[in-house]
């Protein structure tokens, strides 16, 4: 578990990170002698507007493949600007965007014979899902069923369309599904407290 304030550490070297991308046009890994910057953990940085708190981007590593320091600064600057679904941010913006950071656990993988086991086995508010189908995959972190008050079946549908599958793929035995907690800090105002 990280600390408070390791958590207000870390969203402000995601908004460093959008920042210098500004002043260099590319992106520029900061060394940082912190320890928690080390560990390798995944982790997605979001990206909303102030105060409406609409989503302006959302890019991580589900996989701890990345030391955490070098991942939140790749994930902030592809959410700023390289997100598909939003043109990139302009610098005007940062005094009107919040940063929230998602430093997720390990994905295990859900263990079913039949559908119907997902009803049980995942805790909306708790956990995040990660499905795979074939080349199909896609991912939603904990925090978004919590948003949109959906049940465990509307997050796992949901779910499937965001990796572009029918609900009725749950029903294939090659699909599979994991679930990743996360550690969420989010800023209550641009370039404010958590």
């Amino acid at each position: 578990m990280l600390s408070l304030e390791e958590g207000r550490f870390l969203i402000r070297f995601a908004r460093a990170a959008v920042e210098k991308h500004f002043h260099k046009g590319k992106i520029v890994l900061e060394k940082n002698g912190k320890k928690i910057l080390s560990k390798k953990r995944g982790v997605f940085v979001t990206i909303k507007t102030f105060p409406e708190s609409n989503l302006r981007g959302c890019i991580g590593f589900p996989y701890p493949t990345l030391p955490l320091g070098e991942a939140i600064q790749r994930a902030a600057i592809s959410s700023a600007f390289e997100d598909p679904r939003f043109p990139p941010i302009e610098k005007e913006e940062l005094s009107k965007i919040v940063f929230e950071i998602s430093v997720l656990t390990e994905p295990d993988l859900i263990p079913v014979k039949y559908p119907k086991e997902y009803l049980k086995k995942i805790k909306i508010g708790k956990d995040g899902l990660i499905i795979q189908s074939g080349p199909f995959s896609g991912l939603l972190l904990p925090q978004v069923p919590v948003e949109y008050k959906w049940g465990v079946q509307e997050f796992l549908d949901s779910l499937c369309m965001k990796a572009g599958l029918s609900p009725e793929c749950l029903h294939d035995k090659t699909t599979k599904i994991w679930k990743f907690q996360a550690q969420i800090f989010s800023e209550e105002k641009p370039n404010g407290k958590l």
